[in-house]
């Protein structure tokens, strides 16, 4: 047999819904509202076959720049040979979901807020770069009564026959 090479070719899996996951859409899909700038995921849900993105946009992230009815217009970026080119992307609101991507960058944004207005009321200097995990300090192990260095040898193998 011949490979197939359809628009769907190789989705058995990525088009799936999960486990526990079929039957109806949860209603919460479509009350949600995207506005222009907003980051999303692109997932495509495989009870929808309308307004479908390529399956190569599956699991992309991008930004609403054109929202209708019932679809979102999506600015990504597919890598092509050694570049990034911008795709734009009609998609039915059924295959995207808010991204989480910028979460945790607001929160601790938020966070140096507060810290740097604490430290300015105090009249001191504070450090809110992100610094890597720096090596543990120094300490000497003591040997004593209950933490004696003990010797260990192999067992030697014996052969029963």
């Amino acid at each position: 047999m011949g490979h197939s090479n359809g628009l769907k070719a190789g989705t058995r899996y990525a088009f799936s819904r999960g486990f526990k996951n079929h039957g109806l859409i949860n209603l919460s899909t479509y009350m949600r509202t995207y506005r222009v700038g907003d980051i999303v995921d692109i997932v495509v849900n495989g009870a929808v076959q309308k307004g479908m993105p390529y399956k190569i946009y599956h699991g992309k992230t991008g930004v609403v720049y054109n929202v209708t009815k019932s679809s979102l217009g999506v600015i990504l970026y597919k890598r092509v040979g050694n570049r990034y080119m911008e795709k734009r992307v009609s998609v039915r609101i059924e295959h995207v979901r808010p991204s989480g991507s910028r979460d945790d960058f607001l929160k601790r944004v938020k966070e140096n807020a507060a810290k740097k207005r604490e430290a300015k009321e105090k009249g001191t200097k504070l450090q809110v770069k992100r610094m890597p995990a720096q090596p543990r300090e120094a300490r000497t192990v003591e040997a004593g009564k209950e933490n004696r260095p003990e010797s260990i040898a192999p067992v030697a193998y014996e052969t029963t026959i």
